[in-house]
């Protein structure tokens, strides 16, 4: 349960996203295929960031401490990069246009995640 609410909520975030930011856009005009893009690329972006986040982290450590954490910006903007290529690939009509778009997009996938996360607390595990 918990999977599938980080899922609608990584795709709300995604949606918002795309609304708010110029160079991020979802090109199909079909509204039950964007609602499935909005679903897909949440997938990939959950995906890429379950698997590359800590490796990142790890790898990456003494550039965390040496900014402040002020480098997590800009791999979460690559991470967005990396997920827009990955829709490329895949035939997904999911596009970011540069590196600002990326990271704007990524500032509000996770502001809107860290939100709900606050209002509805973490799901448990058990």
């Amino acid at each position: 349960m918990g999977f599938l609410v980080r899922l609608l909520v990584t795709a709300g975030g995604l949606w918002l996203a795309t609304a708010l930011v110029d160079g991020i856009e979802v090109t199909t005009d079909n509204n039950v295929k964007k609602v499935l893009t909005y679903l897909g690329v949440a997938l990939i972006f959950g995906l890429v960031n379950a698997i590359l986040k800590p490796i990142l982290h790890v790898v990456g450590c003494i550039f965390y401490v040496l900014t402040l954490g002020l480098i997590a910006l800009v791999v979460n903007a690559l991470l967005f990069l990396l997920v827009s290529w990955l829709c490329d690939q895949l035939n997904i009509p999911f596009h970011v246009n540069g590196f600002w778009a990326a990271f704007w997009g990524a500032i509000i996938v996770g502001l809107i995640s860290w939100v709900v996360n606050l209002a509805f607390g973490t799901p448990s595990k058990s």
